[in-house]
């Protein structure tokens, strides 16, 4: 794309808005934390652009309860806006409407400014006994987000190195054995990620795409690849140049980019 053309859409956009979904726990607000380099709580505005308690609101995340409208900026990157889901994984039929009204009308509005871009939406690998919830699997039965791409993240991948231990112990092999942890672990995320695209391949409305995300964990953890999966189901070349901008800093991501172009 032209430089100018490109710094036209940028600037007609401004930021870009993603929708975080999943539970309570799921590593949302660790991978929000990895994206925009920072360790710092974020600030939050209402729907009206009017900043908020944040002790309140963060209060509320932590239990999966607050206002889906809330936009979460970071001083770090304030280039991106984000919302975090509702609590509707919980099976309240009320969340559900809210969260699927805002949706729908995000992904539709004339007001370029607040439509949302992207959907990430985080499973978490750790979970076995409830790999995917009742609700989670009715928003891809019956949520129709248009053109705005919903990205499946396998989260907690890190925490599954104690399921390897056990495993390990049943076959009688020595717990010392780094590398095959590494690689029963690897195994396990592989076989739970291959049972979710089973379940949600079947559904109306299936994600664009699926990321099993690793060492998040961790200070400076890379984004790369999830900010290049981000990039590629993105439809319009106008966004991907405004998620690419976000990130000026990634110059191997921005280096990526301007050779598939």
């Amino acid at each position: 794309m032209d430089p100018a053309k490109a710094k036209w859409h940028i600037d007609r956009i401004g930021r870009f808005r993603i929708l975080v979904m999943g539970r309570a726990n799921a590593g949302k607000t660790t991978i929000l934390e990895r994206v925009c380099s920072t360790t710092d709580n974020p600030e939050i505005f209402n729907g009206k652009g009017e900043k908020v308690d944040a002790a309140v609101v963060h209060g509320s995340l932590t239990r999966g309860h607050h206002n889906i409208e809330d936009e979460l900026v970071f001083k770090s990157n304030p280039r991106y806006v984000f919302h975090d889901s509702c609590g509707f994984e919980s099976g309240s039929v009320e969340q559900f409407d809210i969260m699927t009204k805002f949706v729908t009308d995000r992904a539709k509005t004339t007001e370029l400014d607040k439509r949302i871009h992207a959907i990430w939406f985080c499973i978490p690998l750790n979970e076995s006994h409830r790999m995917m919830v009742a609700a989670e699997k009715k928003f891809f039965n019956e949520c129709d987000t248009g053109y705005v791409p919903v990205i499946l993240l396998a989260t907690k991948v890190d925490t599954l190195e104690l399921e390897a231990f056990e495993m390990l112990e049943d076959q009688g092999l020595s717990e010392d054995d780094g590398a095959g942890i590494a690689k029963l672990q690897e195994d396990i995320a592989a076989n739970h990620m291959e049972k979710i695209k089973n379940w949600l391949g079947n559904t109306r409305f299936p994600p664009h795409d699926y990321l099993t995300l690793t060492g998040m964990q961790q200070e400076g953890a890379n984004c790369k690849s999830l900010l290049t999966c981000t990039v590629n189901a993105l439809k319009e070349e106008g966004l991907q140049q405004l998620l690419i901008s976000t990130q000026q800093s990634n110059l191997e991501l921005c280096m990526e980019f301007a050779i598939m172009k």
